[in-house]
């Protein structure tokens, strides 16, 4: 596996697959490494994707100092593999809590990016606001499933602030578009791939909304904001705030989708990002 080193002398590896232009791909989880991305549904037909393991998951070593797990000291981290790459510019494609990673290596470095692709973002690093009610309606579109009565009920708890473990786990279908055995294989696979100590530290004060929202409003680059439609995580009314905040944003709704838009329907997973990334209007 390829790697390079960090501002800290931390060596980060990264996978590479495909063909076609570079794009720079940031895992989520938070502090995830990149192997559950696979191949973002056929994606790699049409990008070399880049495939980036933050530091002390997948193949990056473990830092010495575990406070630059803290996702504004990452910045650097992306930087550093820009300059690895020897790309003036980059597209980014970055899901779910790495895309807080992304927008805050845009505010800082907006004449590097390219084109920014947000898949199912997280809030925390711009300030939105999911409400209990919106996740709710959003639950409420999967009511006819077999597995809703307990889900949502574990999904009550948690809005109410009394959810545990046990609940958080029950909620798990909500992530997927079809709760099936390749989603169960998916969600069953998530915590060996990611680090519980890193992704504790992940957003311990490494987040201003107010000065990355101002930075967002200046971002010259085209943004695709891609939402799933039955996605509680990240629920379409508010995926359409997170695209209000740049000038050249377009918000894609997933028909099906859940959390992981490429697994639900890969075909159109693929065919909207690569227009996004081709240049084409979303």
């Amino acid at each position: 596996m390829p790697s390079f080193l960090a501002y800290d002398g931390t060596e980060l590896a990264f996978d590479t697959s495909g063909d076609g232009p570079p794009l720079v791909c940031l895992p989520g989880g938070p502090m995830q490494d990149s192997d559950y991305l696979g191949n973002l549904g056929g994606l790699s037909a049409h990008r070399r994707l880049i495939m980036a393991d933050p530091r002390g998951t997948g193949g990056s070593a473990v830092p010495a100092d575990p406070g630059s797990y803290r996702c504004d000291r990452q910045v650097d981290d992306v930087e550093a593999l820009r300059e690895h790459l020897g790309l003036d510019r980059m597209d980014l494609l970055a899901h779910s809590a790495g895309t807080n990673l992304a927008v805050l290596y845009a505010q800082r470095h907006p004449e590097r990016v390219g084109r920014l692709a947000l898949i199912t973002p997280s809030v925390h690093a711009v300030g939105v606001e999911v409400t209990g009610e919106v996740r709710r309606e959003t639950a409420l579109l999967r009511k006819d499933e077999p597995w809703f009565p307990e889900a949502f009920a574990a999904l009550e708890a948690i809005v109410a602030g009394n959810g545990d473990a046990a609940a958080f786990a029950a909620i798990a279908p909500f992530w997927y578009g079809r709760w099936d055995a390749a989603a169960r294989a998916h969600r069953d696979a998530e915590d060996a791939h990611r680090n519980q100590e890193a992704a504790a530290r992940f957003s311990d004060g490494a987040f201003e909304p107010d000065a990355t929202r101002a930075a967002l409003a200046r971002l010259a680059s085209p943004v695709l904001v891609l939402a799933g439609e039955l996605d509680l995580n990240s629920p379409a009314p508010a995926m359409a705030e997170v695209a209000a905040l740049f000038p050249h944003a377009g918000l894609v709704v997933q028909p099906g989708a859940g959390h992981f838009p490429w697994l639900d329907d890969p075909a159109r997973f693929a065919a909207t990002t690569e227009a996004f990334l081709g240049g084409a209007t979303s």
